[in-house]
């Protein structure tokens, strides 16, 4: 491994004024609340006594200077690549034979959900595990995302980013690395699988683009569980996604000036696709979810995250076949979720594949510990 040029990648500490914070309760102050849901559920979206709740605990219980130390904690860095600078989190294990990993989020995540991952992965004997399992840990913020640049062109497909994230591996001085994601962050990785850049032992997914390019005439369970878990995603809990790929400037038009609205956009999604009991609050705690809409928030990065799916509006469920060493872990309350068959036909070469007994779509902010297992376990045999 090769020291990177210390000129391409430059320092960053995450900074938010005070005047923006205050800014942000004033507006969080005067929200104008719409009519209550005429129902007694969530089919409508957010319920307003949930979303006001959540808003005042923003206001004014939420610890914003927590939510910057948290960041401060770990080196974070920008380099431009591809003409974007690019932010992330570099943490380096102490133990010299650690593999490097390059860990990518999705929407409405962040590198937030990575925060609780970065000390077991890099530090695996001071959180109970085994220093042979010790990683290099890497987190960018996708183009468009958190404190990543915004791109000002179209054309940052996740074909795109996946060739970024190579050359910012190549960059750091990594000759040999693995790959792992979740919800975009599995898109962008599922294509650096295609892609197969130099350097690449292979890759984990805790979301798997697995749909067959043509049904079976019969389904089993499984399968019929898959096709209704795909029909609900992209049904009743399409709403944003949709939006976003069709209109993603009227969404942050809607967002940019309302962080009650940015709030409930992004609690929605954490109702409908974490493993809870019937809030979203059994499954992620409340400073967990306002970390992440924060970030959206400081960063007015609504419209610029939403374009993800406008520029790749074009994919499906059905990624490439891949044959390069795969690891998977398919997690009870994800949505969609695929039988084991389908992944098996899908990734030929599949190294793991593991079952959590708990956890859902946001696998990093809900089960860290789970997470961090199946990365260890999944992983582990590309180190020889």
């Amino acid at each position: 491994m090769t020291a990177p040029t210390p000129a391409l990648v430059r320092p960053f500490t995450v900074s938010i004024p005070d005047s923006e914070i205050d800014d942000l309760k004033q507006r969080l102050a005067r929200t104008r609340w719409p009519d209550p849901e005429t129902v007694g559920d969530w089919s409508q979206g957010v319920r307003v006594a949930n979303a006001r709740s959540l808003a005042e605990y923003w206001e004014r219980g939420y610890d914003f200077r927590r939510f910057e130390s948290e960041f401060n904690r770990f080196p974070q860095f920008l380099t431009e690549i591809d003409g974007l600078d690019i932010h992330f989190i570099h943490v380096r294990s102490a133990n010299p034979s650690a593999m490097p990993l390059i860990l990518t989020h999705g929407w409405p995540g962040s590198i937030v959900e990575f925060l609780k991952l970065i000390g077991p992965l890099t530090d695996p004997v001071s959180f109970g595990g085994d220093a042979a399992d010790s990683f290099d840990v890497v987190v960018p913020s996708l183009p468009g995302f958190g404190f990543s640049q915004k791109p000002a062109q179209t054309g940052w497909t996740v074909a795109r980013t996946a060739s970024a994230w190579a050359e910012l591996m190549k960059r750091l001085g990594y000759t040999r690395w693995a790959a792992q994601g979740g919800d975009w962050g599995s898109v962008v990785t599922t294509a650096l699988g295609a892609m197969r850049p130099e350097g690449l032992l292979g890759i984990h997914l805790n979301t798997q683009y697995a749909f067959p390019a043509q049904l079976p005439g019969t389904l089993s369970p499984e399968e019929r569980r898959a096709v209704e878990t795909v029909a609900l995603y992209t049904g009743d809990l399409g709403g944003a996604n949709h939006l976003q790929g069709t209109k993603p400037e009227t969404v942050g038009f809607a967002l940019a000036d309302s962080p009650a609205g940015q709030a409930a956009w992004i609690y929605d999604k954490f109702q409908s696709k974490t493993d809870n009991h019937g809030l979203a609050e059994d499954a992620l705690s409340r400073d967990d979810m306002l970390d992440a809409i924060s970030l959206y928030w400081f960063t007015n990065s609504a419209a610029s995250s939403a374009r993800i799916y406008w520029e790749n509006r074009s994919g499906t469920f059905a990624g490439p076949k891949l044959s390069l060493p795969v690891a998977v872990t398919v997690f009870p309350k994800d949505i969609p979720r695929f039988p084991r068959s389908w992944i098996e036909d899908t990734y030929s070469n599949l190294i793991h594949y593991g079952e959590a007994d708990k956890g859902g779509h946001f696998a990093a902010l809900e089960q860290p510990e789970i997470l961090v297992s199946e990365i260890r376990t999944g992983l582990r045999t590309l180190r020889s």
